[in-house]
């Protein structure tokens, strides 16, 4: 029922909070209870790259580790590897830049008005001979054959200085 939804929701909350002492608690409460570990893993998954995201990029190992773990063998067995997840995600820092940076791509893509502006043509595959003649891929830096980085457009023209992470045009 609702202590389901409950539980979960201090779960991460107390992670979010870096209370690790609170994170055990209620994964505990949670299996002890009867709850699917393979339900609390896959929101471990989610909650390393909302939550923790580039903060501590091997966060996300982490969980799908934790989650592989607990389809292998099961409980009571993996409960020990959820709660080493659990106090992993406590202690480690939090970010949430690139939950924040793909809403507002999401939020782009839904203001939108008429159709969404082509992909750049060179930055389009041409496997074809027409394509090739049609422009496709025309000019196109491929940045590992330079040392340096190469200055080249990667969005749209209409999105041109457009900075996701910031939510504002540069």
């Amino acid at each position: 029922g609702e202590e389901h939804y409950n539980c979960i929701s201090a779960l991460h909350k107390s992670m979010r909070g870096s209370d690790e002492n609170a994170s055990l608690y209620w994964l505990a409460r949670m299996l002890e209870g009867g709850e699917d570990p393979l339900y609390v893993a896959r929101r471990l998954v989610r909650f390393a790259s909302e939550d923790i995201g580039l903060a501590d990029p091997l966060a996300l190992t982490q969980a799908v580790a934790a989650y592989q773990g607990c389809h292998f063998i099961g409980m009571p067995e993996c409960e020990v590897i959820l709660a080493q997840c659990v106090v992993y995600f406590a202690r480690a820092p939090k970010s949430i830049e690139v939950y924040k940076a793909y809403g507002n791509v999401k939020e782009c893509l839904r203001m939108h008005t008429g159709p969404l502006p082509p992909v750049p043509l060179h930055l389009r595959n041409a496997p074809t001979r027409l394509m090739k003649n049609l422009g496709y891929g025309k000019g196109y830096k491929y940045n590992p054959m330079y040392k340096e980085p190469v200055e080249q457009d990667y969005l749209p023209e209409e999105l041109k200085g457009i900075d996701f992470f910031k939510k504002r045009e540069t």
